[in-house]
């Protein structure tokens, strides 16, 4: 991003203008290439279609690049992170998503900071092999798994956090690998999903919300998964009326799939008796998934016609190391 200082608005940056202020891209060991979009998209912006564009740019030039990293804005980069992990199916490369908190162009900007460590990253290999084959984000010196990440800070510099699973790299003096939680590679061809299904919405959870609310969303027409955003450990108050509404739409096909609002911990239907109606009505546990890795998840195997007891195992399984075993 850089600031329009007529405006004082935040606006998409222009890769050329980002070399003129990262002068040592110029001065390091890597042979860099770049492509822009045009024009520049805000992240705020950021849809199924581009998240298509992205996966199929990777795809194309993959045979060509060591590594990649993708400049975003962090606002939705959890769920582009994500997004691309299912995408990317037998991914052997580093893919990096990394931006700042403050914009390109101001003094103390961690854009510069970030995006050079993402480079090194993104092109360091071992034995001719990449360290950190997947898809990830890096932010104020610590390197995560994508689809393990949600936004946790609008103004700090660690602006994102992955509390059920460790970092996969600590950066210092040195950059410190996490070997044990990284993916090994596993040397397949690598298969670019381009089908993403949007048929999918969320219902959050509050106290007294209406049943009116709740029984027209999941009325949409057309709408085949809602991510349910329950309390604690899959909870929900037991009101009749509202056990009633989610076994109607899971009759007439619609998949719910049940995640906590909390930042940490998981699902666990049966823990509490509030959650038991849930199990027996066919509501479906999200274990420990982030919002943002349930969503994209969904929208990946909608995209492939997966639906019933398929998908049911597909999403309770781990895919791109986006949840832990059951």
């Amino acid at each position: 991003m850089m600031m329009d200082k007529e405006s004082g608005t935040l606006q998409p940056l222009e890769f050329e203008y980002l070399s003129k202020l990262i002068p040592e891209l110029n001065e390091c060991d890597y042979e860099l290439d770049y492509v822009s979009f045009d024009p520049t998209v805000d992240s705020s912006n950021m849809n199924p279609e581009l998240w298509i564009k992205l996966a199929t740019i990777i795809g194309g030039q993959y045979e060509s690049f060591d590594g990649f990293v993708i400049l975003h804005g962090s606002d939705t980069m959890s769920y582009s992170a994500s997004a691309l992990s299912f995408m990317l199916e037998n991914l052997n490369k580093p893919v990096i998503f990394t931006g700042s908190q403050l914009p390109l162009g101001v003094n103390r900007t961690d854009g510069k900071e970030n995006f050079i460590t993402s480079v090194e990253i993104a092109s360091h290999r071992e034995d001719d092999t990449p360290v950190v084959p997947e898809v990830c984000i890096y932010f104020e010196n610590q390197l995560y798994r994508g689809n393990r990440t949600f936004k946790y800070n609008a103004e700090n510099f660690d602006a994102f956090r992955s509390v059920n699973y460790p970092v996969l790299a600590d950066v210092g003096v040195y950059i410190k690998y996490n070997d044990n939680a990284i993916h090994k590679p596993n040397f397949k061809k690598l298969k670019v999903h381009k089908k993403l299904d949007t048929s999918v919405a969320i219902l959050k959870l509050f106290p007294g919300i209406p049943e009116a609310v709740v029984r027209a969303l999941l009325g949409i027409e057309g709408l085949k998964a809602i991510v349910l955003e329950s309390y604690g450990t899959g909870n929900t108050h037991t009101d009749p009326s509202f056990i009633a509404a989610l076994e109607e739409a899971i009759d007439k096909g619609l998949f719910i799939l049940n995640i906590t609002q909390c930042k940490g911990g998981a699902v666990e239907h049966g823990k509490y008796q509030t959650s038991i109606a849930l199990e027996k009505v066919g509501v479906v546990s999200g274990l420990d998934m982030t919002l943002e890795a349930a969503v994209t998840k969904l929208m990946f195997l909608l995209g492939q016609e997966y639906s019933g007891a398929k998908l049911k195992a597909a999403v309770q399984s781990s895919l791109r190391g986006e949840l832990s075993s059951i």
